[in-house]
C-alpha cells in the first residue's frame, strides 16, 4: 500500500489503517484498473473509492439510486474537508447550475449522481470537458433482474466502458448471493474485474426471531426493555400497517415516523430528514425505506412481518449497528406472514422459472426462522461461507430452543387437511381437530369425519404451530385462495415412514434468560463514563444543529466511545483517536478537549 493512500487515509478520514482488503481495492483502483467489491454493510466500502478517488485526482463520479442517500454522503464527505457534491432532480434549477460550474472549473472531488442521469446527453457533455477519477457503481445490485430492489436504470451502466474506456470502475454491494454476483459482472462488463468478497459475518448484530402473539405489544415490550432510547428501523409488508404501527408507538410514548411509498413526497423527504438528523426516533416503513441509508448509529431494526427472502432479511438488518458498536435484529413472524406469502407465491403471473425462484428463496427464509441451531451459521451458510462454531451471539446460541416428537400431531393434521379434500384455511382444520361444531362444520359435514375431534389433547395455539412448522418445512402448500394442500414430501411421514421433531414456540425470552438479553444488542455505557459520554453527545447535538447535519456527520458513537474510554489531553492525544482526521480536528478538537477538561476538573 503506497504511502500517499495511507496519509490520505489518516490525514483525512482519521484512520491508521485499512481494514481487511480495502487497501487492495484502493491499490487497484489507483492503478486504474476495475474492481467488483462485496462487503457487507457498515464493512467500509465507501472508502474503497473515497480514497483512490482522491489519489488520482480530477473528480470521481459515483452512482447512487437514492437522493437521500447522496445528501447523506455529501454532508458526511464536507465535514472531512472533502470537496462532494450531487446532481439529483429535488435541486433547484441554481443550484443544478452551480454544481455544474463547480465540476467544470474543477472544484469537486466526487459528485453523486443517479443513474439515469448519468448518461443524458447534457451530462455527458459536462463530462467531455473534466478529468473523471473514477466511476463508483453503489448498490450495484439494483442490476439483478433477481434481486428485490432491481432499477432498470442500472442496466445503461454497461454503456460506460464503451464512452469512457480509459476510466476505471469499481462496483460495489452490500449483499449479493452467487447468481446476483454472476449479474453484476455480466450486465455492468466486468468480467475483467478483480472480485473482492468479505465476509459477510456482521459479529455486532445480535440476531433474535420469535413466534408472533400480538406483535405491536411484543416490539413494544422489546423496545422498552432494551432499546428505550434508541434510534431504529421497524419493517412492515403494508402500507397501512406502517400507519398504524406508527400511530401506536407514538402513543406508548415513543417518537414513531412512517414511511412508504404511499405518502406525499414531502412527508416521506421530512420523515426520512428527521430519523437521520435526530436522536432517538423510530422509522416504521415498508422496504420502500433504507436502501443505502447511512445512518451509522441505528441501534435495531425491527420486522414485524416475514421477509420474502434472506437477501431481503441480510440488507433491510444489516442496516443496524453500522458503526461497528452492538445492535439488535429483531423479528416475530406467524402461521399469518407464511399463509399470505405463499399465497401470493401462488396467485403470481411471473415466469415459471422466477416463481420456483421465489419458492427457493422464501422456503430458505422459513428454515432461518423455524431452526433450533445457531442462527448466525445458517444466515452465512446461504451466502456459502461457513461458520465453524455456533457465533454465541444469536437468540438459538444464548437460549436453546426446545423441541418436541410432533410425528403424531403432524400426522393427524396432515390426515385433517386430506378428509376436508384439502380445501380449507388453518382456522377451519384446527376447528375440525378441537371438534368445534360450529356453522361452519356443520355446513360442510366436517363434524363427521374421522378427524373431527382427535385432536382435544393439544390448543388452538399448538395446532397453529404444527401448521406453521409444516408449511415452514415444506410438507403442505398454500393455494392462491389460502386452503391448505398436501404434497408429496409429506406421504413418508404420513405413512409413518418418518418421524418430526417440532420447536416449542417462544415468544418472550424466558426469565432465566431476560437479563442476558438486556445486555446483548445495545451499547452500555455505565457510572461516571455515562455522565461524560453524555456531555459529548450533547456537545455533538449542538454542533450538528448549527450546521443542520446530523449528528453522526461531527463524530459517530464508536468515536465517542473512544473519546470516553482515552480521554485524549491534547490535540496529538485527539488525532490518534479513531475517525478524526485533520479537519475535524482543526474544526471540532478545540470543543471536544474543552468537555473532556471540564469534566476531569468537575470530577477532581
Amino acid at each position: 500500500m503506497s504511502d500517499a493512500a495511507l496519509a490520505i487515509l489518516k490525514n483525512t478520514f482519521g484512520y491508521s489503517s485499512f481494514r481487511g482488503f480495502q487497501g487492495e481495492v484502493v491499490a487497484e483502483i489507483a492503478a486504474g484498473r476495475d474492481a467488483l467489491v462485496l462487503m457487507p454493510t457498515g464493512g467500509g466500502k465507501s472508502l474503497c473509492y473515497q480514497v483512490p478517488a482522491l489519489l488520482r485526482g480530477g473528480t470521481a463520479i459515483v452512482v447512487s439510486p437514492l437522493i437521500a442517500l447522496m445528501e447523506d454522503q455529501v454532508n458526511s464527505l464536507r465535514q472531512l474537508g472533502i470537496r462532494a457534491d450531487s446532481l439529483h432532480s429535488a435541486m433547484t434549477e441554481q443550484e443544478r447550475d452551480q454544481v455544474e460550474w463547480d465540476l467544470l472549473q474543477g472544484n469537486l472531488d466526487l459528485l453523486y449522481v443517479a443513474p439515469e442521469r448519468l448518461l443524458t446527453e447534457s451530462m455527458q457533455r459536462l463530462l467531455a470537458h473534466i478529468r473523471i477519477a473514477l466511476f463508483a457503481i453503489d448498490e450495484a445490485h439494483c442490476v439483478s433482474h433477481w434481486g428485490h430492489d432491481f432499477r432498470p436504470e442500472y442496466l445503461l451502466l454497461s454503456r460506460l466502458p464503451g464512452v469512457f474506456p480509459e476510466v476505471p470502475r469499481i462496483a460495489l454491494t452490500a449483499t449479493a448471493d452467487p447468481r446476483t454476483r454472476h449479474e453484476i459482472v455480466t450486465r455492468l462488463e466486468l468480467s475483467s474485474a478483480r472480485v473482492f468478497i468479505d465476509s459477510f459475518n456482521r459479529p455486532n448484530i445480535f440476531y433474535r426471531i420469535s413466534q408472533k402473539r400480538q406483535g405491536k405489544q411484543q416490539l413494544l415490550n422489546f423496545l422498552d426493555k432494551e432499546h428505550a432510547d434508541d434510534s431504529g428501523i421497524v419493517y412492515c409488508l403494508s402500507r397501512k400497517k406502517v400507519e398504524q404501527t406508527a400511530q401506536w408507538l407514538c402513543q406508548a410514548g415513543r417518537k414513531a415516523l412512517p414511511y412508504h411509498a404511499g405518502l406525499a413526497p414531502d412527508e416521506r423527504r421530512a420523515n426520512q430528514h428527521r430519523f437521520i438528523s435526530e436522536e432517538g426516533v423510530i422509522i416504521v416503513a415498508t422496504i420502500a425505506f433504507g436502501m443505502g441509508i447511512d445512518k451509522p448509529d441505528v441501534r435495531f431494526v425491527a420486522h414485524l412481518d416475514l421477509p420474502r427472502s434472506i437477501e431481503a432479511y441480510y440488507q433491510e438488518t444489516g442496516r443496524a449497528g453500522r458503526d461497528g458498536l452492538p445492535a439488535t435484529a429483531w423479528m416475530v413472524y406467524g402461521l399469518q406472514d407464511i399463509v399470505l406469502l405463499k399465497q401470493l407465491q401462488a396467485r403470481s403471473v411471473a415466469s415459471t422459472q422466477m416463481r420456483q425462484m421465489e419458492r427457493q428463496k422464501l422456503d430458505a427464509m422459513l428454515a432461518l426462522c423455524e431452526q433450533t441451531q445457531c442462527r448466525r451459521q445458517s444466515l452465512l451458510g446461504y451466502f456459502a461461507e461457513q461458520l465453524a462454531q455456533p457465533c454465541g451471539y444469536c437468540d438459538l446460541c444464548l437460549e436453546p430452543a426446545t423441541v418436541w416428537d410432533g410425528t403424531d400431531a403432524a400426522r393427524k393434521a396432515l390426515s385433517c387437511i386430506y378428509r376436508s379434500r384439502q380445501s380449507f384455511g388453518v382456522s377451519h382444520l384446527v376447528d375440525i381437530l378441537l371438534g368445534k361444531r360450529n356453522e361452519k362444520t356443520r355446513r360442510f359435514g366436517h363434524d363427521r369425519l374421522s378427524t373431527f375431534g382427535i385432536g382435544k389433547d393439544l390448543d388452538q395455539t399448538v395446532w397453529r404451530s404444527v401448521y406453521r412448522q409444516l408449511l415452514a418445512r415444506g410438507y403442505v402448500n398454500v393455494n392462491h385462495q389460502g386452503a391448505l394442500e398436501l404434497n408429496e414430501k409429506c406421504r413418508p411421514l404420513l405413512k409413518g415412514l418418518e418421524t418430526i421433531q417440532l420447536r416449542r414456540d417462544r415468544y418472550e425470552p424466558s426469565a432465566r434468560y431476560e437479563l442476558e438479553y438486556r445486555e446483548v444488542g445495545r451499547v452500555v455505557v455505565t457510572g461516571e463514563d455515562q455522565v461524560l459520554w453524555e456531555k459529548l453527545r450533547r456537545l455533538r447535538r449542538n454542533l450538528a444543529t448549527e450546521q443542520d447535519v446530523p449528528a453522526y456527520a461531527i463524530v459517530n458513537d464508536k468515536t465517542l466511545m473512544e473519546l470516553v474510554k482515552y480521554r485524549p489531553r491534547t490535540q496529538s492525544e485527539l488525532s490518534r483517536i479513531s475517525g478524526i482526521g485533520q479537519h475535524k480536528l482543526e474544526i471540532y478538537g478545540p470543543a471536544l478537549l474543552q468537555v473532556l477538561t471540564d469534566h476531569v476538573c468537575e470530577s477532581a
